[in-house]
C-alpha cells in the first residue's frame, strides 16, 4: 500500500471512530491505528482536533476501546522478548501507540465533564486477560478489559492489574532505557533489556553509553508524551492545581524506585546541560538545516523541570516526598556542581552572543534559556551546598551578570514579565548567603565588555555597585510593570548590605534617589502599605553605617549631602503631605495630565532626581497554613520540621489594604501572585531552619493584588489616611542610626558641605577621609537579619503556570523539520490565557502573500531545508474564558520570552 492510499485509509478509520457506535474490541479495524501512520505528522495532521472531539462527546466507548487497545499493544510490545523487531515486533506500532496517546491525552484533559471518567478508567482498579503464551506476532491484540462477557474469558484466565495510567508511566520509562529502541543493542543474550543505564556522561555517570539518531527520535516521541500525561496542570487554574495536584505526577515524583528515579534524573539533567549548541556551527547555518539533538534537549529540560518543580499535595496519611527534587538537593561532588555550572552559563550565555555577533543572525537564538534560569533557580532552592560552591569560586558573579541582563532586557516586554520576576527571586535566594553579599566586594573588571543593555557608562567599581546601580535602573525604567517584585529587590539590598564595602559614590547615590523617592508624601499616602518599602530601605542604610561604616565613607557622605530629607520625614505630619499632594496635583493638571485618568504609576529617571508620582506597591495578605513539597534536607525524616518552622517564621510585615479601587478576578490574582516576603531573620532563626531554607508553604492568598491608578491619598486607591494610621508606623521608622550619624557628623563637616550643597567640593579626598576616621557614639550594631520569602500556594501556581508556558509556546510552532507537533495546539487550556498579538510582518525566512509561492517553491527544491513556518495550523484564541479557531501561522511567545508575535501565555 502506498503513502497516500496508508493516509486515505488512516483518516477513513478516524472517520469511523466518531460516526460508528460501540465499534467491537475484537474488530480488526484497531489494527490500523498502529499500523498505517508512516511518523507523527500523519497522526497529528488526519487525526485532527475536531475529529477528537466528537469521538469524545459523542462515541466515548469507541475512544476507551481505542486507549485500551494501543495500550495493551505498547504493553505487549514491551514486554515481547525480540522488540524491537520488524517481523515479529515492529519499532513502528510501539511509536504509533505513543503517538495517538500524545495525540488523545491533551483533549480528554480539557473537558472537565469527563473528571470522573478519567479517575475511574485511568486510575481504577482493572483485571486483564493473563499472558498465558507469548504472542504471536503483530496480529495478536490483548484488550484489557475489552470483552469480559465473552464465554472463553473465564474467571481463571484474568488476573488483577495496576490502575492504566501507573502501568503506562512505569512502561514509558522502561522504554527511555530499552536496548534496542532508545538505547544502543545489547551485546549479551538472556539479559533484560531494561537497562536504566544514565544516557549521558555527567552526573552520575563518567562514560556515555552511546546514542543514534534513531534512539534519539525514539526518546523524544516518549519524552513528549510524557509530558503530555503530565500536562493535566495546563487544564486547571492556578489557584487550584498545588492544592490539588496531578496525580500521574504525584505517581512519577513518589516513585520508591531509587535506581528508575537516579536513572532519569541524571539522564534529563546530563542530557540538557551537555548540549553545547557552538560545537561546530558556521554562520547562518539555522537557515539551512534544523539540529535535531535541540528538540531532544528540549523537551528533557521541560520533562526534568516538571518533575523538579512539582509540589506533592498534602493527603491524608504517610508524607509523600518529591524525589527527584530530594536527590537533586543530596548532589555534593564537586566535579557534579562545576558540570552543572558549566552547562547552565553555556546556555545561558547564549543567546547574549547571537544578539552581539558582529554577524546579525548569523546565529540562532536558543528558546530554553529561561528554562535553564529556572533549573539554576531550583539547584539553588533545593541544594545549600550548589549555593556554596558558586559563592566560593567566584562563579556567582557569572550568574549575577547573566541575570541582570535578563531581567533588564525583558523588563519592558509584557509577555516576559515572569521571566523578570524568577530572575529577581533567584537574586534574592543568592542574597540570603552572607557569603555572597561579602564576595560582591570584588572589584568588577570586564564591564566594559557586556551588552548595552546591561552596560553601565563609565563604571568603575565592584560587583556590588554593578549589582545596586542595576536594581535602580530596574525599578526606574520599568514603567511600574514590575511593581509586584519591589519588596523582594529591596530585600536584595538588605541582605547584601551589611556586607558592602567601599560602595561607590555612584551607588551611593542610587540609594539616596530611591530613599527620596519613597519618602515623598505622594508616595506614602498613596496606600496603606507602601511605608513599608521605606521601612525596608532604611534598615538597609542603617546595616551599612552600623555594620561596615569605616569602609563606606561615600554613602555617609551622601546621607549627609540628603541630611534635610531625613530630618524632614521624622517630623513629617498629614497636613504637610496632604498639601505636597495637592501641589503635584496641581502641577500634573498644569502640565495637562489629569488625575483620575492618570497613567499607570511608576518610577522614572526624572521623578527619581525629583521625586513627585511615584508607585503604590502591592499589598502582601497573609494567613496562617503551610504547605509542603517534598524534602529538601540531607536528612531522610526532616519533614518534622516543616512544622516547626511554621511556628518560628515571622509573618510578612505588608499587610492588606482594606480598600481597592475595584475587585481582582482569580485569574488576574493569580498572574499577580509572587512568592510572600518575611520579615527580617536573625541568624539564630535562620539557623533553625532545614537545610532546604526555602520550604515551600505558605497562605492560600495572593501577594500582589495591586491597583493601577494615580498615586494620591483618595483617588485611584479609595484610601483615606488618618492621623492615627501615620502615628502607627511613622515612629517606629529606623531613622535613629542616619539621624544619629548627621548629628555627630554635620556640625564638623558644615563648611565643606554647606557652599555647595547641590553638588560635591571638586576634591572630596580629604572629607572621604576624614569621615572614616570619625568615631561614631551612641550606635549600637543590630543582629544582621535575612529578608527570606515563602511560597503560598497562589505563588506555586504561578510558578508552575510560568513554567507550563514555556511548553505550552516552545511547542505551538509546527514546521517542517522543527520536531514539533503541537501537542496542545487547539485545547483550551486554563493555567494561564493565551493572547493574540499583531501577526509579524513577512521577512526573507517567513514569506506572506504573494512571495509564499516562490518561497514554497524554493523549500520543496532544496528538500527538507526549512526556512520558516511552513505550515499553516489551526490556532485558538481565548477571549474572556472561550476559544475560537482561527486560521493563521503566527509565532508565540510566553513569559519565557520566545518569540515576538502571533500568540503568548499570560501567567
Amino acid at each position: 500500500m502506498g503513502a497516500g492510499d496508508s493516509k486515505l485509509s488512516f483518516k477513513k478509520g478516524v472517520f469511523r471512530l466518531a460516526e460508528d457506535s460501540d465499534i467491537p474490541a475484537s474488530d480488526p479495524y484497531w489494527l490500523s491505528f498502529w499500523e498505517l501512520p508512516e511518523s507523527a505528522d500523519d497522526v497529528f495532521t488526519l487525526f485532527s482536533a475536531a475529529d477528537i472531539r466528537r469521538t469524545r462527546d459523542n462515541h466515548l466507548e469507541n475512544l476507551e476501546t481505542l486507549i485500551l487497545a494501543v495500550t495493551s499493544r505498547l504493553f505487549a510490545l514491551r514486554n515481547h522478548a525480540a522488540f524491537p523487531d520488524s517481523e515479529s515486533a515492529p519499532e513502528r506500532d510501539a511509536l504509533n501507540c505513543i503517538r495517538i496517546l500524545t495525540r488523545l491525552i491533551p483533549f480528554i484533559y480539557e473537558s472537565e465533564q469527563l473528571e470522573s471518567w478519567e479517575n475511574k478508567f485511568f486510575w481504577g482498579a482493572r483485571r486483564r486477560r493473563a499472558h498465558r503464551t507469548p504472542m504471536n506476532g503483530a496480529t495478536e491484540v490483548l484488550f484489557d478489559e475489552a470483552n469480559p462477557n465473552a464465554v472463553e474469558n473465564t474467571e481463571a484466565a484474568y488476573e488483577d492489574a495496576p490502575p492504566l495510567m501507573e502501568e503506562l508511566v512505569d512502561c514509558l520509562i522502561d522504554l527511555l532505557f530499552y536496548q534496542g529502541f532508545t538505547l544502543p543493542p545489547a551485546t549479551t543474550v538472556g539479559k533484560s533489556k531494561v537497562t536504566y543505564a544514565i544516557w549521558q556522561s555527567g552526573v552520575g555517570c563518567n562514560a556515555p553509553v552511546g546514542t543514534t539518531r534513531e534512539g534519539e527520535n525514539n526518546k523524544i516521541e516518549i519524552l513528549r508524551l510524557l509530558l503530555a500525561l503530565t500536562s493535566k496542570a495546563m487544564f486547571m487554574p492556578a489557584s487550584v492545581l498545588p492544592v490539588k495536584g496531578v496525580r500521574v505526577l504525584t505517581y512519577i515524583v513518589t516513585c520508591p524506585d531509587k535506581r528508575a528515579v537516579l536513572s532519569v534524573l541524571c539522564s534529563l539533567l546530563n542530557t540538557t546541560l551537555k548540549y553545547n549548541p557552538a560545537s561546530w556551527r558556521v554562520p547562518y547555518d539555522h537557515v539551512v538545516f534544523t539540529d535535531p539533538r535541540q528538540v531532544l534537549v528540549t523537551y528533557s529540560i521541560q520533562l526534568l523541570l516538571v518533575l523538579l518543580l512539582y509540589p506533592v499535595p498534602e493527603r491524608p496519611g504517610p508524607i509523600l516526598k518529591n524525589h527527584y527534587r530530594h536527590y537533586l538537593g543530596r548532589l555534593h561532588r564537586t566535579q557534579d556542581f562545576q558540570f552543572c555550572v558549566d552547562g547552565m552559563t553555556r546556555i545561558l550565555n547564549q543567546p547574549i552572543q547571537a544578539t552581539t555577533s558582529y554577524l546579525p543572525g548569523s546565529q540562532k537564538s536558543l528558546k530554553w534559556a529561561p528554562e535553564m534560569m529556572m533549573l539554576f533557580w531550583e539547584a539553588l532552592q533545593c541544594n545549600k551546598r550548589f549555593r556554596s560552591f558558586i559563592i566560593d569560586t567566584d562563579r556567582v558573579h557569572d550568574f549575577v551578570i547573566l541575570i541582570m541582563y535578563y531581567a533588564l532586557e525583558y523588563r519592558l516586554d509584557p509577555s516576559k514579565s515572569g521571566v523578570v520576576r524568577m530572575c529577581v527571586f533567584v537574586l534574592q535566594t543568592l542574597s540570603t548567603e552572607p557569603k555572597f553579599g561579602k564576595s560582591l566586594n570584588k572589584r568588577f573588571e570586564g564591564q566594559n565588555s557586556l551588552p548595552s543593555s546591561v552596560r553601565i557608562p563609565s563604571f568603575s567599581g565592584s560587583y556590588a555597585d554593578y549589582l545596586i546601580i542595576s536594581i535602580y535602573t530596574l525599578i526606574t525604567t520599568s514603567k511600574g510593570k514590575l511593581s509586584a517584585v519591589y519588596p523582594a529587590l529591596l530585600a536584595i539590598v538588605a541582605n547584601i548590605a551589611p556586607h558592602v564595602q567601599s560602595l561607590s559614590s555612584a551607588a551611593s547615590t542610587k540609594l539616596i534617589q530611591l530613599y527620596s523617592s519613597m519618602a515623598a508624601p505622594t508616595f506614602l499616602l498613596a496606600n496603606e502599605t507602601n511605608y513599608s518599602l521605606l521601612q525596608s530601605l532604611l534598615e538597609s542604610m542603617n546595616a551599612i553605617i552600623e555594620h561596615q561604616y569605616p569602609t563606606n565613607p561615600n554613602f555617609v557622605y551622601a546621607v549627609l549631602r540628603q541630611h534635610k530629607r531625613f530630618e524632614a520625614l521624622r517630623n513629617f505630619t498629614l497636613e504637610q503631605g496632604q498639601e505636597e499632594v495637592d501641589r503635584e496635583n496641581r502641577l500634573r493638571k498644569d502640565r495637562g495630565e489629569g488625575i483620575e485618568g492618570s497613567p499607570k504609576v511608576s518610577f522614572s529617571m526624572s521623578e527619581m532626581q525629583r521625586p513627585r508620582r511615584v508607585p503604590e506597591t502591592p499589598t502582601t495578605p497573609t494567613s496562617p497554613g503551610a504547605f509542603e513539597i517534598g524534602d529538601d534536607s540531607d536528612e531522610e525524616d526532616d519533614e518534622s520540621n516543616s512544622a516547626k518552622k511554621s511556628e518560628e517564621t515571622p509573618a510578612s510585615p505588608i499587610t492588606p489594604s482594606t480598600t481597592t479601587s475595584r475587585p481582582e478576578s482569580a485569574s488576574e490574582s493569580a498572574e499577580n501572585a509572587v512568592p510572600l516576603q518575611l520579615r527580617g531573620m536573625s541568624e539564630k532563626a535562620r539557623g533553625k531552619l532545614p537545610e532546604g531554607a526555602f520550604q515551600r508553604q505558605g497562605s492560600t492568598t495572593s501577594l500582589a493584588g495591586h491597583v493601577s491608578g494615580a498615586a494620591t491619598p483618595t483617588v485611584g486607591s479609595g484610601f483615606v489616611p488618618t492621623h492615627a494610621w501615620i502615628e502607627s508606623w511613622l515612629p517606629h521608622l529606623p531613622l535613629h542610626t542616619i539621624l544619629t550619624v548627621i548629628q555627630q557628623l554635620l556640625p564638623e563637616l558644615r563648611s565643606v558641605i554647606t557652599p555647595s550643597p547641590d553638588s560635591a567640593p571638586q576634591d572630596t579626598l580629604p572629607l572621604l577621609e576624614r569621615l572614616r576616621k570619625s568615631e561614631l557614639r551612641g550606635i549600637e550594631p543590630t543582629p544582621i537579619k535575612t529578608h527570606m520569602f515563602e511560597w503560598s500556594p497562589l505563588a506555586l501556581g504561578w510558578y508552575e503556570s510560568l513554567l507550563w508556558g514555556f511548553i505550552f509556546v516552545s511547542e505551538r510552532n509546527v514546521s517542517k523539520g522543527a520536531g514539533t507537533v503541537g501537542v496542545w495546539n487547539g485545547t483550551a487550556v486554563r493555567l494561564f490565557r493565551v493572547q493574540e498579538t499583531a501577526p509579524e510582518g513577512p521577512s526573507l525566512l517567513a514569506p506572506r502573500g504573494g512571495v509564499d509561492a516562490i518561497g514554497s517553491n524554493l523549500i520543496e527544491r532544496l528538500g527538507n531545508v526549512t526556512l520558516g513556518a511552513a505550515r499553516r495550523d489551526s490556532m485558538q484564541t481565548r477571549t474572556d474564558g472561550t476559544q475560537e479557531s482561527r486560521r493563521g501561522s503566527r509565532r508565540e511567545s510566553t513569559d519565557s520570552g520566545t518569540g515576538s508575535g502571533g500568540r503568548h501565555a499570560v501567567v
